[in-house]
């Protein structure tokens, strides 16, 4: 056959096709057998600083032994998964309001707060971090107005003169959920925007209120979007290392920051690798769940 019959017939489709699966074997694949080959091994002084048991079975599960004996991992895991959690609720409860008021906005007003949403994107992520830790500051006045508010609404004897929000859990949650919220809007307007507005309609017709409407109709419908919302902010909530780092309080890290330290600062590849793998384990978990949950919703739709 020649070639450009072939390219004709399926060469492209066939090219088109497999970038991306190279893409991935190479990029995503390869890596995850590596770190997971190296979970396997032993810390040594050498360069580079592992090696693998001269005898059989050729591995060792002394890291993974000690993710779970020692506390500090996991502390550091639970409170990698609580922020990332409480972040990922704060998102859907913001962000599901701005994503359904997109959709029932005009198509021009639709476009500038679409931009809006996107325009932070268009800046560095570093610099507004930055600028979140010069407003969280001590003598900012966001946190002189904080403050004030919170001295009106408690008792004399509760007053402070300022509060403390740099190198908190709640500083950490506050950038990442400003940080994310993109990512939670933009799949819920995707979603909500699909939405047969007649349904609604009908209901409302039947004698249901908006609330139930939207208990009813609504908010079932849309769980495909905030599925794919909570997960694109949660799993890289979790793994967070820039925000903790910055504005987080390094004596209560999160597991971004031990992973860092261990590869860097410890040179102990081993450890940093198992604690990798237990990450990966973790948040693998809920993309299960939401493939399954897609295979049960397309399979009762076709249904």
């Amino acid at each position: 056959m020649k070639p450009a019959a072939w390219f004709d017939r399926r060469g492209w489709s066939d090219i088109i096709i497999g970038v991306p699966y190279a893409w991935a074997i190479v990029f995503i694949l390869v890596p995850i057998v590596i770190v997971s080959a190296l979970s396997f091994a032993v810390p040594v002084l050498n360069s580079p600083p592992y090696a693998f048991a001269q005898s059989w079975p050729y591995v060792s599960t002394g890291s993974f032994h000690r993710l779970f004996a020692d506390s500090i991992y996991v502390r550091s895991f639970g409170v990698s998964l609580f922020n990332a959690g409480v972040a990922t609720v704060l998102c859907l409860l913001i962000g599901y309001p701005m994503a359904l008021g997109l959709t029932r906005v005009s198509k021009a007003a639709n476009r500038v707060l679409l931009m809006l949403i996107v325009l932070p994107f268009w800046t560095s992520f570093l610099l507004r971090v930055y600028a979140w830790i010069g407003l969280m500051g001590t003598t900012s006045w966001f946190n002189r107005l904080l403050t004030s508010l919170y001295n009106v609404l408690v008792p004399q004897a509760w007053h402070v003169p300022h509060i403390q929000i740099m190198y908190t859990n709640f500083a950490v949650i506050f950038v990442v959920v400003y940080s994310y919220l993109p990512f939670m809007i933009l799949p819920l307007y995707a979603n909500l925007e699909k939405l047969d507005r007649t349904l609604d309609e009908a209901a409302m017709d039947l004698g249901s209120r908006p609330w139930q409407v939207f208990v009813d109709v609504t908010l079932p419908l849309s769980m495909p979007g905030i599925i794919a919302g909570g997960l694109l902010v949660f799993i890289p909530a979790a793994g967070e290392l820039v925000i903790p780092g910055l504005v987080g309080n390094m004596a209560d890290p999160m597991i971004g920051a031990i992973i860092s330290e261990e590869f860097g600062l410890n040179h102990d590849w081993p450890m940093a690798a198992s604690i990798s793998v237990a990450l990966l384990v973790v948040l693998v978990v809920p993309l299960m769940a939401y493939t399954r949950f897609q295979s049960r919703a397309e399979a009762g739709a076709r249904g």
